[in-house]
């Protein structure tokens, strides 16, 4: 059987996230559900340029130092075709990490685990390479945004 290549990573482009207040929904057995508003932002790279449409969110449930995340919102191109994006992933940090994180102080990436699993959908003729490959996110906290940055899998 032929030998497989690795992965390769192609950078395609960075949203930067505006997002609100947290809000707490919840408390079950072992585990905390908040909700995260997104408001906003921008997008930018080789790949895509536009913005982040307002009214999508994040809902976190968390259990024990790991949190997992599902985000839903969409994304407007620059030529004003619209992407749905859900965004799935987790956090997890030490509790001395992800207390600095929660007083507000941006850290670098290789401080913590923050990655994301994203599946785009869009019938843009010029966006479908969005919806026909791979992708994982490497995200950030960046002066109050979710900076993510979206790779394609080659």
């Amino acid at each position: 059987m032929p030998e497989l290549p690795d992965p390769r990573l192609v950078f395609a482009f960075e949203a930067r996230v505006d997002v609100a207040e947290t809000l707490h929904v919840g408390r079950g057995p072992e585990e905390v559900l908040m909700f995260t508003p997104i408001t906003g932002g921008t997008v930018s790279g080789p790949r895509l340029s536009g913005s982040v449409l307002a009214g999508g969110g994040d809902w976190s449930t968390t259990r024990g130092q790991v949190t997992e995340l599902d985000a839903h919102y969409l994304l407007l191109a620059s030529d004003g075709a619209v992407i749905d994006i859900h965004n799935r992933g987790f956090w997890r940090a030490t509790p001395e990490i992800d207390a600095r994180v929660e007083a507000g102080e941006d850290l670098p990436e290789t401080m913590y685990y923050y990655r994301t699993s994203p599946v785009f959908r869009t019938d843009a003729p010029a966006h479908r390479w969005l919806a026909e490959s791979v992708f994982v996110g490497l995200a950030r906290g960046e002066n109050g945004q979710v900076c993510i940055r979206f790779f394609e899998v080659l």
